[in-house]
Order: C-alpha cells, then sequence, then structure tokens
C-alpha cells in the first residue's frame, strides 16, 4: 500500500491548530507515515497537507536566494564561504555541488503530486466540497508550476516534467519514464496546465486557510496565481495575455469600492501620511538627511498585516522562531548571529553610485540641488564593521539603529517572494513589447499622471492624465482634479510610479523610432529592477529572460564579468566567455 509522509513541520501543526481549532484531529497524534485512507479524512487534513508542502517549501528560501542572485551581478560571496557558494558565483558549478541539485525541487513537486492526486481523490468520494476542493487543488497546483519554472529558469532544456503522483525521487531518475523536455516545451505545459486550474483568486474569505496567525495574515503565504500565469506568458512572449493578469492583480482591491485600498493596494499609489514608503528625508536647520524611521525602508520592518505589508507584498512567506523551520537568510547575511556568506556586489553598489537623486524642496525652499547617489543604496545595505551587509532579510532581527539583535537566537524574517513593485515593471515589460512603450516608461518612472499630464492644460483634464483611448489592458485613467468642473477622480489617480517613489528622477529617453524606444525602455526596466528590487530573488530570471527574447548572450556574460571582476575573483574571463554560449547559462543537471 503506497505510504503517505505526514509529518509536518512546526509551521505546518502551529498553523493548522489555529486554523481549525479542532482538538479531535489531534486525539490521535500521527506518525510518520499514515495510509491514505486516514490522512485525507477531511478538510482539516487537506489544510495540513497544503500547509505541509508550504513548510517543505520553505527549505528552498535559501537556495532560491542563491540561485537567483548569486548566479548574477548583484550578491557576492564573502571571505567565509565555502568553495560551492564560490562555484556558483563565478559559473563554476561542478554536479557535485549542492546548491546545483535538482533533488531538492524535485522533493517539493512529489509532494505536490501527491496532494493534487489525494484532493482529486477527497473530492470524488465527497469528503471535501467543492468550494474547499478548487481552492487548495489550483493552489497546490499553482505552486507546482512554479516550481517547475525555477527549474527551466536554472537547467534549462534538461528538466523533467514529472506529473505522475506515484513517482518517487528515485523514478524522476529514469529517462525512460520521464523524459527531458525542453525549456520552451516546459512553458507550454505550465501554460497549458496552470490555465486548466478551477480558481485563480486568493483563498476565499471564510476559508479555513485565510486568517490572521500570531499577527500573519495566511492570505500572504500563497502563492499569488494569476501573477504565476502572467509570468508564465511573459516569458513565453505573450506580452498582452500576460499584461491582462498584472493587470487583474494590480485591480485586486477594485471591487472593494472606494477607499484607501482601492486606489493603492498593488497600484503603487501614495496613502495616508507616513509617505507611502516613499524615499524620505529630514530637514532640521536646513540640513537633510535620508529618513530610516519611516519610509522605503519600512516594508522590510513592518508586519505584513499593517498598511504597509497589505499594500506592498503580494507573496511572503514568514519565518517566526516560534515555528520551523528556521530562518537560513540570517545565517546567509547577518555577520552577527549570522555566518556572513553573502554580500552585495561591487556592481550593484556603483550601480546605486551613478543615479543623482532629484533635488530636494523643503517648504518652498530647494535644500539641495542634487543628491549624489540613489538613496536606495542605503536602506537596502548598511556597512557594520568595515563589511557592506544586505539588510532587506535582516530589519526584522537586527535593530536598524543599534545594528543589535534584541536577542540573538529569535532570528525572525521573511523570504520575500513578489512585491508591487515586481508585478509594475513586468507589467510594463510587457507593455513595452505589445508596443505601448510609453505606458511602459510611465510605470517604472513617474507614474500614468506624471506621464499624461500636460502643462497649461487647465481645467479640462477630460482628455489628459489617462490612456482611456488604449485597449484593455492599458487604459488607465488617472484623472484627478477637485475643484475643476467636471470633477475626476480616477482609480489610477494616485499611481506614482516606480522611480518617483525613490525620489529619482524619470529616465530619459533618446530614441527616435519605436524599434529604439522598445530595446531603450527594456533596457531601462532591466536597470531598475536591479536598484529597487536588489537581492529579492529575481535577477537571474530578468537577466536571462530578456538576453533569450533578444537572442543576446552578452546581456548576462557582460554583467556577472564586471561584477568578478570588480570584485577580484579570477574566474571573471572564464565566467564571460561560458556565458556567451547559451548552454553556459544553465546548472549542470544530475538526479543520481
Amino acid at each position: 500500500m503506497k505510504k503517505f509522509f505526514i509529518r509536518a513541520t512546526g509551521l505546518s501543526l502551529a498553523a493548522i491548530l489555529v486554523l481549525t481549532g479542532c482538538k479531535k484531529m489531534f486525539d490521535k497524534m500521527p506518525t510518520n507515515e499514515l495510509d491514505n485512507s486516514q490522512a485525507y479524512a477531511n478538510v482539516y487534513d487537506a489544510d495540513a497537507a497544503v500547509m505541509g508542502v508550504y513548510g517543505k517549501f520553505m527549505g528552498l528560501a535559501d537556495r532560491y536566494i542563491i540561485l537567483n542572485e548569486l548566479r548574477a551581478d548583484l550578491l557576492d560571496y564573502t571571505v567565509n564561504a565555502d568553495k560551492w557558494l564560490r562555484q556558483i558565483s563565478n559559473h563554476s558549478a561542478t554536479v557535485e555541488n549542492p546548491y546545483a541539485d535538482p533533488r531538492p525541487f524535485y522533493e517539493v513537486i512529489i509532494n505536490c503530486n501527491d496532494v493534487l492526486f489525494n484532493l482529486n481523490k477527497m473530492y470524488a468520494e465527497k469528503k471535501i466540497s467543492e468550494a474547499d476542493y478548487r481552492e487548495r487543488y489550483s493552489d497546490i497546483a499553482c505552486l507546482r508550476s512554479f516550481l517547475y519554472l525555477q527549474l527551466g529558469i536554472h537547467y534549462g532544456d534538461e528538466v523533467r516534467y514529472v506529473t505522475s503522483p506515484l513517482a518517487t525521487l528515485a523514478d524522476t531518475k529514469n529517462e525512460g519514464l520521464f523524459p527531458k523536455v525542453s525549456f520552451d516545451a516546459l512553458l507550454d505545459s505550465l501554460i497549458s496546465f496552470t490555465e486548466t486550474i478551477p480558481f485563480r483568486m486568493q483563498y476565499s474569505t471564510g476559508s479555513s486557510l485565510n486568517i490572521t496567525l500570531d499577527g500573519y495574515p495566511t492570505s500572504k503565504f500563497f502563492i499569488n496565481k494569476k501573477c504565476l500565469l502572467a509570468d508564465l506568458y511573459l516569458w513565453k512572449g505573450n506580452y498582452n495575455q500576460a499584461a491582462n493578469y498584472y493587470r487583474e492583480v494590480m485591480e485586486t482591491s477594485t471591487p472593494e469600492g472606494e477607499g484607501e485600498n482601492y486606489y493603492t493596494q498593488y497600484k503603487l499609489g501614495w496613502y495616508g501620511t507616513a509617505g507611502s514608503l516613499y524615499v524620505g528625508y529630514t530637514v532640521t536647520g536646513g540640513n537633510l538627511s535620508l529618513n530610516f524611521g519611516s519610509g522605503w525602508r519600512m516594508m522590510f520592518q513592518t508586519a505584513m498585516n499593517t498598511d504597509h505589508g497589505t499594500r506592498e507584498w503580494v507573496w511572503s512567506l514568514p519565518f517566526d522562531n516560534k515555528f520551523a523551520p528556521a530562518n537560513p537568510l540570517i545565517k546567509l547575511f547577518s555577520p552577527i548571529g549570522g555566518d556572513y556568506l553573502l554580500k552585495p556586489s561591487q556592481q550593484v553598489m556603483d550601480m546605486w553610485n551613478s543615479q543623482p537623486q532629484r533635488p530636494y524642496t523643503y517648504s518652498n525652499v530647494t535644500i539641495r540641488t542634487e543628491l549624489p547617489f540613489d538613496a536606495r543604496r542605503d536602506l537596502s545595505v548598511k556597512n557594520l564593521n568595515g563589511q557592506n551587509v544586505v539588510m532587506k532579510y535582516l530589519y526584522k532581527y537586527l535593530n536598524w539603529e543599534t545594528s543589535a539583535p534584541a536577542n540573538v537566537l529569535v532570528k525572525n524574517g521573511d523570504w520575500y517572494l513578489y512585491r508591487q513593485t515586481n508585478l509594475h515593471m513586468r507589467f510594463a515589460e510587457a507593455a513595452n513589447r505589445d508596443g505601448w512603450h510609453k505606458l511602459g516608461w510611465a510605470f517604472f518612472n513617474n507614474g500614468i499622471i506624471g506621464a499624461y499630464d500636460t502643462a497649461g492644460s487647465g481645467n479640462n483634464i477630460t482628455n489628459l492624465m489617462n490612456t482611456l483611448d488604449y485597449p484593455y489592458p492599458y487604459n488607465f485613467d488617472a484623472r484627478y482634479r477637485q475643484t475643476a468642473i467636471p470633477f475626476f477622480r480616477g482609480l489610477w489617480y494616485r499611481n506614482i510610479g516606480v522611480r518617483n517613489r525613490a525620489n529619482q528622477p524619470n529616465l530619459t529617453l533618446t530614441a527616435t523610432n519605436k524599434a529604439d524606444s522598445l530595446i531603450q525602455v527594456e533596457n531601462g526596466l532591466l536597470q531598475e529592477t536591479a536598484l529597487e528590487n536588489a537581492f529579492e530573488g529575481t535577477r537571474w530570471a530578468d537577466l536571462l529572460r530578456i538576453a533569450r527574447r533578444r537572442n543576446d548572450p552578452s546581456i548576462i556574460a557582460d554583467k556577472v564579468y564586471q561584477k568578478l571582476l570588480k570584485d577580484g575573483d579570477p574566474n571573471a574571463g572564464a565566467a564571460r566567455a561560458k556565458l556567451m554560449n547559451k548552454e553556459g547559462w544553465y546548472l549542470p543537471f544530475k538526479l543520481d
């Protein structure tokens, strides 16, 4: 009889205890293995299975960051790193490298396959309602597709697409059972499968998987299905369909009706008096200083159930000292209580240093005409005892003022997987590729109202501050006039743009034709994703997607070469030569 492994993580058990409030579930504590007939009896067992898969998935957090950032140009290894991390950074990884091992991904995929099979069986046997089945099945189906997308990104045409519920890790090694599929064919399969899921929203209000657990809104735990579908279409080159899905996510809160969320959640809109996560400053006696106590940095420190967390983060999983698994990101990044294995590259520091900010005006007085660097540098990185440290993952562990932990053993933090800036810049990427270059430019510069307003418009703004003459999903209404007649307050009137929120000037375009505009906007996006989302696990995918699209290996090779060269890695030249060949983009794939 097939056995089902049900040892849940601490997070899973703690969550299920709260989710169900049902003591009878635990009258008999499970052994490590139970027959499926015992393990899938009701919706609470289904919840336990879902949370168990996510607990297993959280074990990939450090691998996800290492592969998606260390392989690219923004993150480098420290003197404390072992040879395996150095290999990943300089693209000399061998099949023995534990970080190049695809098996941890497949272990979670096999768990997904088992859960999907048993959810189907539960539904057929009427052990679970249709509504509960649709939500849980769709969630795990999308998580599996996300994992396969990651395998394609890192292993190219070597991936084996395994969906059988009976497959084991040993079976995946058998190419006769599961032959290799090309990355393009894998994308086709993922799109075809994921489009069939019966439910595309997040867990509904009232669901036992949509609660607040110890201050954590569990709605943020689970993959956003529409973001995944949009990303799959973006990779495939179906830009209009990608933009459709991104637009739907950006307007998640629209059905709520007018209010702060209506105008701001996932719309990169200003709100309240707290600066709306702007890069901000304090002015004392005419002197200007960067504001660390509020603004942009706070999205990495405040709880997910706050306004900042609710409006910025689409998908984030918490590491809490009370639950397993332990936070592996403290070990990677912190010199206090961690091993300090990874650090910002000189390349990313130079990128921030090359971005002067806008002149800053306070009470109608220009305090400084130019601030010589992108302030996101100092909000993302801190120098501790002469060492540059990535702080995005440490703000819930190290006090931002003292750089000391409240308790060195309490290593709380988050695995950040998707936020609204990913959403906006990927929408911009799709819009630009679909021919709407100005709109793509607007989304990562000064927003819709900034790009589509004109001086001297007076009271008649009917045809300004909007793109209503564009087809869906590119038709946005950002009109705003409170004193004019007619009165306007469009759904997107608070949209401010990524660079505008960071107090950065607009990217200047010099193109004189559409082809050049497309490339300049795309190059600008590639730069802005680095400046805004550095270290968050998106960089290698961004470089690879555009290199594949343009059939231009230098997009990857040159950036990695510059990183290695500036950080003194003797393998810089060899890495560039390898990456100029497309086969060199991918890790060695070995399952046995």
